[in-house]
C-alpha cells in the first residue's frame, strides 16, 4: 500500500535487499500494518524527533539503564530506544507463540532427563559428552524432581528473520534471561507517543506480565497457608540487570533481597527482617546457579545461601529458575534441541535452529577453520554479545585469535552461517532521515501450571549501520514489539 502525502523520510526509505519488519519496498509501509503507516505519514517534520526525545526523557525518568563493564570499570548507561515500533502480525505470532510452547515443552524434560533417568543419552540422540562437558550441567542436581517436574519457569530464546523471512531460533536463555523490564517500560512510554494508534490496531497487551510472573512462582510453591512468600535473589547493585530485579520485586509484590538478607532456620529459607526471621516459600534467583548455596556448589560464594538446597530437597522452598537448567543454555546443546522435540513429543520442530557447526566434530571443525571469513563463530557458554567472531567483518588477526582458540578448546565453540537478518526503519539522532538496522526478538515464555508466552518480547535493534550484534552491551538499542490481534490495555 503507498500513502498519500507521504512523510518524505518514508518516502525516501529504502530496504533494500533485505526482509524489512515494516516496509515491503521503497517508500511502501506492509498492508497490514497500514494503521501505523497512515499515522506517522500524517506526522509533519520534526514531529517524529519531537515524539522520540520526550520518549526519552520519559525512560531516564523511569530509569532505564544498564551497568556495562569495561576495562575493569563500570559505566551507568541508559537503554537507547528507538520510536519507530517492530509490528508483528497474527498470522506469524501464532506460530512464533506455538514453537515457543513446543520447544520450552522438550527442553524442560531434557533437563528432568539429565539429571534422572538419561534416556535421551542411553538412546544415543544426545551424546553424554555433550552434556557432561557442559559449563551448564551441575552435578550436585543429579536425583533432584522439582516441584512440577518443571525447571526452565523463565525462558528467553532469542528470535532472528532471515532475508525471506522465515523465523529462526538463535539461542535459548535458561539460567537467568533478562529483559522483560524494558519491554514493560518500553511499552508505558509508547502508550503515551502513539495512544490513537494502540486501540485501532488491536496490539496485543503486555501489563499482564508481573501477574503471569507471580502465578508462575506461585504454581510451584510448596503448600502455605496463605499467598507464598516470595523473593527475588538479586546479587546487589552493581549488577548490570539490578534495575530489572528491583523492578519485577515490585511488580509482584515480592521481597528484593541479597544471598545475606536470607538465612536457613529450623529447616527452612528464612528472611530477615525487623520484626525477626520470616519464612521464604518461593526464590525467583536472579544471580548464577553456582553462587546459589556455598554449601552445595561454589565455596566461596557470599551471594547464596548456606544450606538452601538441603532445604529444597525437603521441599520447603522452590526455586526458579532451578539451579541445573543452564544445561539447555549451552550452545552445543541447542544444536540437539530439534532431536530432543522429535524424541520427547514425537513431533516435528515448528522453529527451525539456525544451521550449526560443532568445532567439537572434526570434520565440522576443519569446515569451520577454512571459512572463518564468512561463519559467525560463539562461544558454547558465551552471552552478551562477547567472544564472538563476525566473519565478515573481522580482520586477519582476528580470525588467526580465533583459529588458535579453536585448536586449543573445540568444544568450547560453534559457528553458525552469516544470515542475513531482517531489518526495520530506525530514527536517526538528527530526527530527519530513517535508515534500517538489523535486529532480533526476545520472548518471554512462563512455564507454572501451564506454558504461558508474553505477546511480543524484547525486539533488540542493532543501531550501528551494517552491525548484527544488538546486545544492549555492544551498543545496542530496543523497540517496542507489537503484536497485532488483540485488545490493548487501556491507558
Amino acid at each position: 500500500m503507498t500513502h498519500q502525502n507521504l512523510n518524505p523520510m518514508i518516502q525516501s526509505y529504502d530496504p533494500e535487499a533485505f526482509f524489512d519488519e515494516l516496509f515491503e519496498g521503497p517508500g511502501k509501509i506492509r498492508a497490514n500494518f497500514s494503521e501505523f503507516g497512515d499515522k506517522i505519514s500524517q506526522l509533519s517534520e520534526g514531529e517524529l524527533s519531537i515524539r522520540q526525545k520526550a520518549a526519552d526523557r520519559a525512560l531516564i525518568r523511569m530509569g532505564i539503564t544498564f551497568q556495562v563493564y569495561e576495562a575493569e570499570e563500570k559505566s551507568e548507561k541508559v537503554f537507547p530506544f528507538d520510536i519507530l515500533p517492530r509490528i508483528i502480525g497474527a498470522g506469524d505470532w501464532d506460530f512464533i507463540d506455538r514453537g515457543l510452547r513446543q520447544r520450552i515443552k522438550a527442553l524442560n524434560l531434557f533437563v528432568q532427563d539429565v539429571y534422572g533417568p538419561k534416556k535421551i543419552m542411553k538412546d544415543g540422540v544426545v551424546p553424554d559428552w555433550v552434556v557432561y562437558s557442559s559449563s551448564g550441567y551441575m552435578q550436585p542436581c543429579e536425583g533432584l524432581t522439582p516441584p512440577l517436574g518443571i525447571w526452565c519457569h523463565i525462558s528467553g530464546s532469542d528470535i532472528v528473520r532471515d532475508g525471506e523471512g522465515n523465523f529462526f531460533v538463535l539461542e535459548d536463555n535458561l539460567r537467568c534471561p533478562s529483559g522483560v523490564s524494558y519491554v514493560l517500560a518500553n511499552r508505558q512510554v509508547m502508550k503515551r507517543t502513539f495512544p490513537e494508534v494502540f486501540e485501532r490496531m488491536g496490539v496485543r497487551p503486555v501489563s499482564d506480565y508481573p501477574k503471569m510472573l507471580l502465578q508462575t512462582l506461585c504454581a510451584v510453591s510448596p503448600p502455605t497457608d496463605g499467598p507464598p512468600s516470595i523473593a527475588v535473589l538479586t546479587p546487589g547493585i552493581f549488577n548490570s540487570a539490578y534495575f530489572e530485579h528491583a523492578f519485577l520485586a515490585q511488580q509482584i509484590g515480592a521481597e528484593l533481597v541479597e544471598g545475606r538478607d536470607l538465612v536457613v532456620s529450623g529447616g527452612y529459607v528464612c528472611m530477615k527482617t525487623t520484626q525477626g526471621l520470616k519464612k521464604v516459600d518461593v526464590i525467583y534467583r536472579r544471580i548464577n546457579a553456582d553462587y546459589l548455596d556455598p554449601e552445595a556448589f561454589k565455596p566461596d560464594s557470599v551471594l547464596g545461601v548456606a544450606g538452601l538446597i538441603d532445604v529444597f530437597k525437603q521441599g520447603k522452598v522452590a526455586i526458579a529458575n532451578m539451579p541445573g537448567s543452564g544445561v539447555a543454555d549451552d550452545k552445543v546443546v541447542y544444536a540437539y534441541v530439534p532431536e530432543m522435540i522429535r524424541y520427547y513429543l514425537d513431533e516435528e520442530p515448528l522453529l527451525q535452529n539456525v544451521p550449526t557447526y560443532l568445532c567439537s566434530r572434526d570434520d565440522e571443525k576443519s569446515h569451520v577453520l577454512e571459512n572463518l571469513d564468512k561463519l559467525v563463530v560463539k562461544e558454547a557458554d558465551g552471552a552478551g554479545g562477547y567472544g564472538m567472531l563476525i566473519g565478515p567483518s573481522s580482520t586477519k588477526k582476528e580470525q588467526e585469535l580465533f583459529r588458535d582458540r579453536i585448536m586449543a578448546n573445540p568444544r568450547g565453540y560453534i559457528a553458525q552461517p552469516t544470515l542475513s537478518l531482517s531489518r526495520a526503519p530506525v530514527l536517526m539522532p538528527d530526527g530527519h532521515r530513517i535508515e534500517g538496522r538489523h535486529l532480533d526478538l526476545r520472548p518471554f515464555v512462563l512455564y507454572g501450571d501451564e506454558i504461558k508466552v508474553m505477546p511480543g518480547g524484547l525486539t533488540r535493534v542493532a543501531m550501528k549501520k551494517g552491525s548484527l550484534v544488538v546486545n544492549s552491551s555492544q551498543g545496542g538499542g530496543s523497540k517496542d514489539t507489537w503484536v497485532l490481534g488483540g485488545q490493548e490495555e487501556g491507558l
